[in-house]
């Protein structure tokens, strides 16, 4: 089985959840989407897995949400999915990919479902 996991190491929640998966053995491919900030095709292919619509990947809290003016309802999924490659920072993690299946790992434990 291929595991892979979005991470951000300065997230507890993502550290949390690769720390889950390699307790149970699982030694996941790491992408670091801060430093390989995923193509909007990957994102389209996530947020298909994660059945999301962009919006709800998007970290709502972060300022840089408010400063890019993404609250404005009236974006459609192509502009949101631009925002998110071009500031990574605002995609909600950790993404975890298995079995054809993703998940957002909040809470950590949330993995296990496709694993």
């Amino acid at each position: 089985m291929t595991v892979t996991i979005f991470h951000n190491p300065r997230c507890s929640k993502s550290r949390q959840t690769l720390q889950l998966l390699q307790d149970r053995g699982i030694q996941p491919q790491v992408i670091e989407y801060l430093k390989n900030p995923p193509a909007q095709a990957e994102l389209k292919r996530l947020l298909g897995l994660l059945q999301l619509q962009a919006r709800e990947l998007l970290r709502r809290k972060e300022p840089l949400y408010r400063e890019l003016g993404l609250d404005d309802n009236s974006l459609n999924d192509k502009e949101l999915i631009n925002a998110l490659h071009e500031h990574p920072v605002l995609m909600e993690r950790p993404i975890v990919v298995a079995n054809g299946k993703a998940v957002i790992g909040r809470p950590p434990e949330k993995v296990l479902e496709i694993i």
